[in-house]
C-alpha cells in the first residue's frame, strides 16, 4: 500500500489529507520559504504519533512536526516529500497540580489557553510570546520561545521540567519529570529549542507561575532612540529588573496606534513599554526609579497606566505590532538577533543603513531589556527582485549582530533562514558536536532533515531516512 494507505489504516481517512490545496496550505509557516509536502496527518494521541513514526520510517519518508504555523525560521517547512505531523489537535490541559505549579499539557495546546484556563488559581504560564494567542507550547518547545515577560523569568526552558518524546524507533521516553533536580543528563534541555530534529513531542509538563501581588505599567517617550537604550542599560545598572521591558520605534508605533489606539505617543522618536511586578511597595518603588532613570536620559514623558484597562490597551498596542504592519504592504520579514544592550543604538542604526541600502523600510519593535531586537522589513513579494532584497538585507542585519557581540537568535529559532549563517557563531568543532548529539538521538535523519546545521556540519549529511529493518 501507500504511505497515505498505510497512516490512513489506523488514523481514518478524515485524519489523512493528500488533497493538493491542502498540501499548497501546509507548505509554509510564518517564514519566507515553502516547501513539498507528501501527506498531512493530525494525530490526536502519543499511541498515533508513535505509528505514524514507524510508518513513515518504513516507507523511507521524513517527518516533521508542526504546530500553528506561526514560526517565522521556516522550521516547520519540508525540504523534501514529508510527513508532516500538524500536532494541534493535541490540545489537552491533561492535570494541573496547584499544590507543585505544575501542569502536563498537549503540545497542541494554544500558549494563551493555558493561562486563561489556571487564571482562577492565582497562577499562569510565564513565557508570553506576541503570537500566544495563536501559537502552540509544542512550537513553543520546539523554539525555545520567549516573549516581553521573559526578561525576568527567562525563555521556554526555564519553564518546561519534563518532555514525553516519540523517538525514531518509535519508542516513547520519558524527559526530565516533577523531581527538582532530576538525575542523569539534561536531555530535556536538549530538546528544548531543538526545532523537531531529535523527536516529536508528545506531552510537556510545564512550571506555573504565581501572579504577582502587584504590577505597574509604564510608558516612556523620548526624542532619541538612545536616549531609550540608555534608559534600558541603566535601568538594568541600578538592580531593577522589570517582568518587561519592551521598546518601540516612531514608525511602529503609528502603525499601532492608526490601527488599535493603544495611547502611545505618535511623535516620540522611541517608546519603551514597562511593567514591573512583586511586592506592592517594592514596585511603587521601582516605577519610581525607572521614571527617574527615563527622565535623567531625556525622556519627554513618562506615565503610569492609571488602571489595569489602560494597561491592557497599552499592552495590546504591542502584542498587535506585527499584524499592524499590514497597513504598509502585504508582506514582511521579522528577523529575530540578540545583542548586548550597550550596542543596541549602535546596531539600530546598522539596520537602518542595511536596509536603505537595499531600497528597503525598515521598523522595529523588540525586547530591549535583554537585547531581543526584531527589525521588521515590509516588502511586496509580487514585485520582482523584492524578496532577493529583503533576504540579502536579512542575513547583513544577522551578521551586523553576530559583529556587535550577539547572536543569531533570541527565540525564533534557527530552521532554514538561519541555518547556513551558523558558521558566523559556532566553530567547525561546534558544528560537529551538534550534528553527533543530533545523530545520537536520530541516526538515520528521519526528524526534519536538513534544519538548524548546515551542509557539511558532520562528516556525512543527513539525505532521506532508509526504510527500518
Amino acid at each position: 500500500m501507500s504511505l497515505a494507505d498505510d497512516l490512513a489504516a489506523f488514523l481514518g481517512p478524515g485524519r489523512v489529507k493528500t488533497d493538493p490545496l491542502e498540501r499548497h496550505v501546509y507548505a509554509r509557516d510564518g517564514g519566507l520559504r515553502t516547501g513539498p509536502v507528501e501527506v498531512i496527518v493530525h494525530p490526536r494521541t502519543t499511541a498515533e504519533v508513535v505509528e505514524i513514526v514507524r510508518t513513515a520510517r518504513n516507507h523511507g519518508s521524513p517527518v516533521v512536526a508542526r504546530g500553528a504555523g506561526t514560526g517565522l525560521a521556516s522550521g516547520a517547512v519540508p525540504t523534501g516529500p514529508a510527513v508532516l505531523v500538524v500536532l494541534t489537535r493535541m490540545d489537552e490541559i491533561h492535570e494541573v497540580d496547584e499544590a507543585s505549579r505544575t501542569a502536563w499539557v498537549g503540545p497542541g495546546l494554544i500558549n494563551l489557553e493555558l493561562s486563561q484556563h489556571i487564571a482562577p488559581l492565582g497562577l499562569h504560564y510565564a513565557p508570553d510570546p506576541s503570537s500566544q494567542s495563536i501559537c502552540t507550547i509544542g512550537g513553543n518547545v520546539a523554539t525555545n520561545a520567549g516573549g516581553p515577560h521573559c526578561l525576568a523569568d527567562g525563555t521556554t526552558v526555564a519553564h518546561v521540567l519534563g518532555i514525553e518524546l516519540v523517538t525514531v524507533d518509535g519508542e516513547v521516553v520519558m524527559l526530565g519529570g516533577a523531581a527538582p533536580d532530576p538525575i542523569g543528563l539534561d536531555l530535556r534541555g536538549v530538546v528544548v529549542g531543538s526545532e523537531g530534529t531529535v523527536g516529536v513531542v508528545t506531552r510537556v509538563l510545564v512550571r506555573l507561575t504565581e501572579d504577582a501581588p502587584a504590577t505597574r505599567t509604564l510608558l516612556l517617550a523620548f526624542g532619541d532612540t538612545a536616549d531609550a537604550a540608555a534608559t534600558v542599560s541603566d535601568t538594568v545598572a541600578a538592580g531593577v529588573i522589570p517582568a518587561a521591558l519592551e521598546m518601540m520605534d516612531r514608525v511602529m508605533v503609528g502603525l499601532i496606534e492608526n490601527w488599535i489606539h493603544a495611547g502611545f505617543p505618535t511623535d516620540a522618536a522611541g517608546v519603551l513599554l514597562a511593567e514591573l511586578a512583586g511586592h506592592p511597595a517594592a514596585v511603587e518603588a521601582e516605577a519610581e526609579m525607572l521614571s527617574n532613570i527615563a527622565k535623567a536620559n531625556g525622556a519627554l514623558s513618562a506615565r503610569l497606566a492609571a488602571d489595569a484597562d489602560e494597561a491592557a490597551r497599552w499592552w495590546k498596542g504591542r502584542k498587535g505590532a506585527f499584524g499592524a504592519v499590514a497597513q504598509r504592504a502585504p508582506d514582511y520579514y521579522l528577523h529575530d538577533t540578540v545583542v548586548p544592550r550597550s550596542r543596541l543604538v549602535d546596531i539600530l542604526g546598522r539596520v537602518h543603513e542595511i536596509a536603505e541600502r537595499h531600497d528597503l523600510e525598515v521598523m522595529n519593535v523588540f525586547h530591549a531589556g535583554d537585547g531581543n531586537l526584531h527589525p521588521l522589513m515590509p516588502f511586496d513579494a509580487a514585485e520582482p527582485g523584492t524578496l532577493e532584497r529583503v533576504q540579502a538585507a536579512a542575513d547583513e542585519i544577522v551578521t551586523a549582530s553576530v559583529e556587535a557581540g550577539g547572536t543569531l537568535s533570541g527565540e525564533h529559532g534557527i530552521g532554514l533562514e538561519k541555518r547556513d549563517l551558523m558558521s558566523l557563531v559556532f566553530s567547525p568543532v561546534d558544528l560537529d558536536a551538534q550534528a553527533r548529539l543530533r545523530e545520537a538521538f536520530d541516526p538515520v535523519g528521519l526528524f526534519n532533515p536538513d534544519k538548524v546545521l548546515p551542509a557539511g556540519s558532520r562528516c556525512f549529511d543527513y539525505g532521506r531516512p532508509a526504510p527500518a529493518q
